[in-house]
């Protein structure tokens, strides 16, 4: 499946999405953080240690909350089969990030491919590397693997990382709603 780095890039990416994207969460309304919360919510949708709040200005806070409405139109196209309209949304990001390879060689670790962008601002950065995985996740047979939450009411995207593909919800909280709606609708008294 997906390598360590590759895996969590695609889930960055579904963070960011989650976390600083309107839409609907487990059932409710949801609106992503903005003004004073934007750049502890950053930080929150990034890996544990990746940027602290001192770490990111408000406008690279910005650009990476523009960054999670471009990778939601990815994964929205992949979820409605529309491959071609994903690899135009990525391929645009790609771009606009000037993504590219380098080798990186982290201390007590092989030497490891990283996506950085046309600067090493967190922001460009990041939207590089996510853009990056996205494109090699759409560009191999694992596409299939990106999803939106199937449970009424949320829109929140997820990266099926289970061996038979068969993820359909963001969250347990997410699954467990369904689960408790479908077992109310059989023991319902039928008329």
């Amino acid at each position: 499946m997906f390598d360590c780095h590759i895996a969590t890039l695609l889930e960055v990416a579904a963070s960011l999405v989650n976390e600083l994207t309107d839409g609907s969460r487990r059932g409710r309304s949801y609106e992503a953080p903005r003004d004073g919360h934007l750049v502890d919510a950053v930080v929150a949708a990034l890996p544990p240690g990746g940027v602290t709040a001192a770490e990111i200005s408000r406008e690279q806070a910005e650009r990476l909350a523009r960054t999670a409405e471009r990778l939601r139109l990815v994964f929205t196209a992949v979820e409605s089969g529309d491959i071609d309209r994903a690899a135009e949304h990525l391929n645009a990001l790609l771009r606009d990030s000037g993504a590219r390879p380098q080798l990186d060689h982290v201390p007590g670790e092989p030497w490891q491919v990283h996506f950085h962008g046309s600067s090493d601002t967190v922001d460009v950065g990041w939207s590089a590397g996510c853009a990056t995985a996205l494109a090699l996740a759409i560009g191999s047979d694992l596409a299939g693997r990106l999803g939106v939450c199937e449970a009424p009411r949320c829109d929140r995207v997820y990266v099926d990382t289970s061996r038979n593909a068969a993820r359909q919800f963001c969250s347990t909280a997410c699954r467990s709603r369904v689960k408790a709606a479908a077992h109310r609708a059989r023991r319902a008294p039928r008329d």
